[in-house]
């Protein structure tokens, strides 16, 4: 683990200290890619960084979790979709979030702080502070703050 974090360093765009890669994870286009402090990143998780991908401080990234950045253009049906641009779609994941796994996140999307992504969802929408979300579609199924009365 720490020599895969000391290799990483000098390929992300930023990374803190603390973060931890399992084994099999997998990167793409890393100088987009900016990581906060404690952070770990499961067995399996690939990470597509060509649009931007922002993690944030005490992320827990979980197992098989996917998360693309950009995807590709299909507005034109004269132009076969392999011939089409890609489109840059960043994805931005606040501090304290724990992502469960196998989760799809798309592009475009923010899971904001203190949140939770269920094992399996694929997450299209942003996701709100302290929300719990789950499910194809994600959708909101709890809040953090309930059990602890704020």
């Amino acid at each position: 683990m720490l020599l895969r974090r000391f290799f990483y360093r000098f390929l992300f765009a930023n990374m803190g200290r603390s973060v931890l890669f399992y084994t099999g994870v997998y990167l793409t286009h890393t100088y987009g890619i900016k990581c906060g402090g404690g952070v770990s990143i499961n067995t399996g998780a690939l990470i597509d960084g060509r649009g931007g991908v922002k993690i944030g401080d005490n992320v827990m990234i979980g197992p098989y979790a996917i998360i693309v950045s950009s995807e590709h253009e299909h507005d034109r049906i004269d132009v076969p979709m392999n011939s089409l641009n890609h489109k840059m779609t960043p994805v931005s994941i606040e501090d304290d979030v724990w992502i469960g796994a196998h989760v799809f996140i798309k592009g475009g999307v923010t899971i904001s702080a203190h949140s939770i992504v269920g094992a399996g969802a694929v997450v299209n929408m942003d996701v709100p502070a302290y929300g719990i979300v789950a499910g194809v579609p994600a959708r909101i199924v709890g809040d953090r703050r309930e059990k602890h009365g704020f």
